[in-house]
């Protein structure tokens, strides 16, 4: 091949084509679009290793960086202890709260008292709340590797040791007494026997089922559970330990809430797709109700005493009605917008009751589906951010608050 020097033309071309592939290739790196600072360069290295590092862009207060940090720290992040302060104060100065939506409050007929309480870890981050026969409540401290009980009586708290990494997210009791739960971050379900403190550990049989994410007893004591990520659907009989897994009809349907009927038919939402499915406890075949607006995300689902599904539309902002014996779906706007982030959500005493996890302050949601008219209520201290919520022997909603460290109970009064 002959060598020749660039003309002036080619060698212009060469040099843009070079600054815009370098310029690319800066912008693949991880970080490299966040602002400078002294511990940008920490920031980087430490907080990319567990999860996507562009999730940093979300933004906390000022409080809820410190307490993000503990969280990192609870779970053994690899952040040297002498840059905690600085990592912090460059999150805290690089990436404010971002606009949220005002809690919008509506009166209505119904009292509610809500209490509180602190859990015994700071930044342990309680995602799942249970509300146990014998009356006290427990959550998955997820960060901190620990299932908590709370005696609402007494506010005294309880707290139970998985293995590390575990990453504790969903929980249920069984007919004994036994806590069951999920290992996020250790593709596990375990079961705590509270009276001697045993967790025992059943391993997912298939890889790719990385993240057991929530789980409900059907009535014969079955355990049906979901993976998120994993994109599948699992049933564990708790008398052999096996577990088998099935994978939706949906690519990237990402199974999120689970619930089991009055007439035992376990039911799911797709968090990655706009539907809502069935699962025959029999076959495993499952069946998918798709919703009308492509952009549906129902996160969390809960089921009235007729059989109808009501759902959360976390991406839209809607309360969502589906009845499966039709197909037939009604959506109403909610309170705060569509930005408002409905999520966690049961059905009780007659009505609909959830949270609006972005509204701010996070507020507790009840709509009557006989008058189709919301009530709505802030939750104390802001709320941040109630994932779930479980219903106690007396039909009271129960609350896990992870960012504010709590769990809670909504005691529902009565008509005024």
């Amino acid at each position: 091949m002959t060598n020749r020097a660039l003309t002036p033309t080619i060698a212009t071309l060469f040099a843009a084509t070079m600054a815009l592939t370098g310029a690319a290739m800066a912008q693949q790196q991880p970080g490299a679009d966040f602002p400078e600072g002294a511990a940008k360069g920490d920031v980087v290295a430490s907080c990319g290793g567990c999860h996507d590092i562009n999730r940093l862009k979300a933004g906390y207060t000022p409080q809820g960086w410190h307490t993000v940090m503990r969280m990192m720290q609870n779970f053994e992040a690899p952040i040297p202890a002498d840059r905690v302060a600085a990592i912090t104060d460059y999150l805290v100065k690089s990436f404010p709260e971002k606009p949220r939506p005002a809690a919008v409050l509506i009166e209505g007929p119904v009292d509610v008292s809500i209490r509180q309480w602190p859990v015994a870890i700071p930044g342990e981050r309680p995602h799942d709340p249970l509300a146990a026969r014998d009356g006290s409540i427990w959550y998955t401290g997820q960060l901190a590797n620990v299932l908590g009980r709370l005696d609402p009586k007494t506010g005294q708290v309880r707290e139970y040791r998985v293995k590390p990494q575990t990453g504790p997210h969903g929980l249920k009791e069984d007919r004994d007494g036994n806590i069951w739960f999920t290992g996020n971050f250790s593709s596990v379900i375990g079961k705590l026997d509270p009276a001697s403190g045993k967790v025992t550990e059943y391993p997912m049989p298939d890889p790719a089922a990385k993240d057991p994410h929530s789980l409900v007893f059907d009535h014969d004591g079955v355990l049906w559970f979901t993976v998120q990520q994993g994109n599948k659907v699992g049933r564990l009989d708790p008398k052999s330990g096996e577990i088998k897994l099935v994978t939706p009809p949906t690519a990237g349907a990402r199974p999120y809430g689970i619930e089991v009927d009055a007439r035992n038919v376990v039911y799911f939402v797709e968090f990655g797709a706009p539907k809502i499915a069935t699962i025959d406890r029999a076959t495993l075949a499952i069946r998918e109700f798709p919703l009308p607006d492509a952009a549906a995300r129902p996160r969390r689902l809960a089921i009235g005493p007729d059989g109808v599904i009501w759902y959360s539309d976390f991406a839209r902002g809607f309360l969502g009605r589906l009845d499966p014996a039709t197909g037939q779906v009604k959506e109403w706007q909610s309170p705060s917008g569509p930005n408002a982030q409905p999520y966690g959500i049961v059905f009780t005493k007659g009505a609909v009751w959830y949270s609006e996890s972005a509204a701010k302050p996070n507020t507790i949601v009840r709509f009557d589906p006989a008058t189709e008219k919301f009530q709505t209520w802030s939750v104390p201290g802001g709320g941040d951010i109630v994932r779930n919520m479980d219903v106690t022997s007396d039909g009271n909603p129960v609350t896990a608050n992870s960012l504010v460290n709590e769990v809670g109970l909504v005691e529902v009064k009565g008509s005024r």
